[in-house]
């Protein structure tokens, strides 16, 4: 089955890095796609950003494009979020997900537990 384990969340002041990582296991993830969600209080949960394991091709929302990066690591089966500039808005849990021979939008069948990450300002 597949497993996906969030890592790498915590409390950062605004303007500041973090990087976010997701191990992935129990499949062969060449036929997938691998998202980050992230939902704040109150609020629904949106996508991030979204890859495609097997081609590279990616998707950055609007919100956080310039300032977040998706990027996996074959090898290791790991996705990450690297995360600069970061603003109190950015305050969230974030989910890591997967979607068989999904498009970048989904449908995201699998989730993590997901990684709460506050940005003080």
């Amino acid at each position: 089955q597949v497993q996906l384990v969030e890592s790498g969340g915590g409390l950062v002041q605004a303007g500041g890095s973090l990087r976010l990582s997701c191990a992935a296991s129990g499949r062969d993830f060449s036929a997938y796609t691998l998202g980050w969600f992230r939902q704040a209080p109150g609020k629904e949960r949106d996508i991030v950003a979204a890859i495609y394991w097997g081609g590279g091709l990616l998707y950055t929302a609007d919100s956080v494009k310039g300032r977040f990066t998706i990027s996996k690591d074959n090898a290791k089966n790991t996705l990450y979020l690297q995360m600069n500039s970061l603003k109190s808005e950015d305050t969230a849990v974030y989910y890591c997900a997967a979607a068989l021979r999904g498009s970048l939008m989904g449908p995201y069948g699998y989730w993590g537990q997901g990684t709460q990450v506050t940005v003080s300002s």
